[in-house]
């Protein structure tokens, strides 16, 4: 059986490499000082097509370290959870781990002198090294158990990280959490929700969280009929109770994790046509009573650009909707274009009114991190064409009302793109875009670097392999 997911630009290497004096087409800007981290799904051994969703492959952390105009040093290393440690012949990380033994395989960030690998519905988040070994589960400090997220927003003024995080064994709630810029949590809160939703991401505004709680939802039946591994069994009927009876899954289970290898990588989440859709509005320090609920037209979003407040009574929030999500095809996202919405909430007349920005295919949404939960200017995603994905990167420009494109051209696939401002105090789109370039006829990666005020192209790195298409990444800068 043919599963897109373990071929051409995401079919996964099977060497982890460290590679020094890489070669630089262009000229690095001189202010990078840090490494760009990239996290995605890259599965170890045989795994068996028609079982393998995306979203379950093993972890893989790519990171390149760039200093005084050079590319010091490439390494690739897969996130020791229990699943890949076994599977390498290594001892698993000392560390509690719930749920699954995913090495998490999502999103990599710094945060409070630490490296963060991380991931969503419960499965451990993993602390790394400089140079990205695993070092083990990550509870920040023991404030935070029970999983997280794996798309932290981190406020430009504080330094915190506010999260909303959903699981299986939460029952019918989600928790927003707040992480000091000492990595510890200093407020967590209860969200009661309509059932078990995949809820993937949030909003952030000055002074409001927003939910998105929409009808891909907990799995019973995947779940209760997975092979291994065999601990899922219980606590995916405690949770057909959850949904039912609307009780927690007790913490003893919640602690319990799978034994043994597994083949079988499916994704226990799907569409519910009969599962209202709705965005929540809380301020930041309110909670669950505070919660304002908006009914939304049937959808999904995995991922905001970003939100701000309009004025006192208008929150705006621009979005890539899919039209859905995990119906006829469970191997991953593939259904219907996903485009780029802006989405306004009058909270004087409790509705939401929805509208088109652009028509083109596109995902992985990025902004000025300096811009989170504040009105900006621009925001950058690339183009998702069919089977791999596209070759343009769209940069948006919300007061000019255009778009303009970068094309690298027919045989390569663009990943997500990040922003790094030239300094500080620059201007919002002065400074480069940076994220990995498939090249189909060579089967080889580069991470590329754009002017982001003009998307021209000023430098790129090359490597003398592929990048598996994944996630999302970060420039960490050097301390």
């Amino acid at each position: 059986m043919t599963n897109r997911y373990l071929s051409g630009v995401f079919a996964p290497i099977a060497e982890e490499h460290t590679l020094t004096d890489l070669e630089v087409t262009g000229h690095l800007p001189g202010y990078l000082d840090g490494r760009y981290l990239r996290n995605g799904p890259n599965p170890i051994g045989e795994i068996d097509p028609a079982l393998y969703h995306w979203f379950i492959g093993d972890g893989m952390v790519h990171g390149i370290r760039i200093r005084d105009g050079r590319a010091e040093w490439y390494r690739n290393r897969w996130v020791r959870g229990p699943q890949a440690a076994r599977a390498l012949g290594e001892p698993v990380p000392a560390g509690e781990v719930a749920i699954s033994g995913i090495g998490a395989n999502t999103n990599v960030i710094g945060h409070a002198g630490k490296t963060l690998a991380l991931i969503e519905a419960g499965v451990a988040n993993y602390e790394l090294t400089e140079e990205l070994d695993t070092v083990g589960p990550c509870d920040f400090d023991g404030t935070l158990t029970g999983g997280y997220t794996a798309h932290p927003k981190r406020d430009p003024d504080t330094g915190e990280l506010h999260a909303v995080s959903y699981s299986m064994l939460r029952g019918n709630t989600v928790q927003y959490s707040v992480i000091g810029a000492d990595g510890r949590a200093r407020r967590t809160v209860d969200i009661d929700v309509g059932g078990s939703p995949m809820m993937h991401d949030f909003s952030l505004t000055e002074r409001y969280v927003v939910f998105y709680d929409l009808p891909v939802t907990f799995d019973v039946r995947t779940a209760a009929t997975m092979g291994v591994p065999r601990a899922l069994r219980l606590p995916a009927r405690l949770m057909l109770s959850a949904v039912i009876g609307r009780i927690r899954i007790p913490d003893p289970l919640a602690a319990r994790r799978p034994k043994g290898p597994s083949s079988d990588r499916r994704f226990p989440y799907s569409w519910d046509p009969k599962y209202p859709a709705r965005i929540g509005v809380m301020p930041r320090e309110g909670g669950n009573r505070d919660v304002r609920w908006f009914d939304v037209e049937p959808c999904y979003v995995f991922h905001p650009m970003n939100a701000y407040e309009a004025d006192d009574a208008t929150i705006v929030l621009d979005v890539i909707r899919h039209p859905k999500m995990f119906d006829t095809n469970h191997f991953g996202p593939d259904e219907g274009p996903p485009t780029l919405e802006r989405w306004t909430v009058d909270l004087a007349d409790g509705k939401v009114r929805e509208s088109r920005i652009d028509d083109r295919p596109q995902e992985f949404p990025r902004i000025d991190e300096r811009r989170v939960g504040k009105r900006h200017r621009y925001g950058y995603a690339p183009c998702v064409g069919d089977g791999d994905g596209g070759d343009t990167l769209l940069k948006h420009d919300f007061v000019g009302s255009s778009t303009a494109a970068h094309s690298f051209g027919a045989d390569k696939v663009v990943g997500e793109f990040v922003f790094q401002p030239s300094s500080p105090e620059a201007a919002e789109d002065d400074g480069v875009l940076m994220g990995f370039v498939y090249d189909r006829r060579t089967d080889r990666s580069e991470l590329a670097f754009l002017d982001a005020q003009t998307l021209d192209e000023v430098a790129s790195i090359a490597l003398p392999h592929r990048v598996p298409s994944g996630f999302h990444g970060n420039w960490v800068p050097a301390d």
